[in-house]
């Protein structure tokens, strides 16, 4: 009787630490703001494909906004928060509908996982630009507005056994800031051979990069 009673008055102290785990385990991986994968959850997604079954095609996609500072400056960080939200859940929808994952990795910039069951990337760039960048209502208390935003997005077909930071989102960063160069609001696809664009157009260190250690930055 007393070891039944000594169990029933700890199990709310082991229910409590099981959901600790739980959400301290979530938080690891996943980006608090949106509630999308962060850049560590993607990894283990992109690592859990490469030992699952031999290697496969795979598409990886980046997404970095254009002129997202503008609307933090007009509308407020708050409003700002809202515009990013709403983007990620465009991304994951995207990304679920190809069977895929979506990943915020820092500030207003995410990424996507696809099985690569079409070699039509610049239909999967396009349809993403294109997401994007239809009007998202801001609510507020009074004055709500509504804001459009577009998008730069940098496609790489790789396989799942290549490396994920070193191969697939080096690859995707590149094309990525191909598009950039090139007008933004598109897409550009990585071709072989391909190189970082030269340092005068590129916007400076990304966050994500600020939070590697020397070294270790993608070029």
């Amino acid at each position: 009787m007393a070891l039944a009673l000594g169990r029933l008055t700890a199990w709310p102290t082991i229910r409590s630490l099981r959901t600790q785990l739980a959400h301290a385990t979530w938080s690891l991986l996943h980006d608090p703001l949106t509630g999308t994968l962060n850049r560590a959850g993607l990894q283990a997604a992109h690592a859990t494909l490469a030992e699952t079954g031999p290697a496969r095609p795979l598409i990886v996609a980046l997404i970095d906004l254009d002129g997202f500072k503008r609307v933090n400056d007009t509308h407020g960080h708050g409003r700002g928060d809202d515009l990013l939200i709403e983007v990620a859940d465009r991304i994951t929808d995207i990304a679920a509908l190809h069977g895929g994952a979506a990943a915020r990795l820092a500030g207003d910039e995410y990424a996507a996982l696809l099985p690569a069951r079409t070699d039509d990337l610049g239909r999967i760039g396009d349809t993403i630009a294109t997401i994007v960048t239809q009007p998202i209502a801001l609510p507020a208390n009074s004055n709500p507005a509504t804001v459009t935003i577009t998008a730069s997005v940098g496609l790489a077909l790789v396989d799942t056994s290549d490396p994920f930071t070193e191969v697939a989102l080096h690859r995707a960063d590149i094309a990525m800031y191909h598009a950039k160069r090139t007008g933004r609001n598109r897409h550009a696809i990585y071709q072989p051979g391909m190189t970082m664009p030269p340092v005068q157009h590129r916007r400076g260190p990304r966050l994500r990069d600020r939070h590697q250690p020397a070294g270790e930055a993608t070029a």
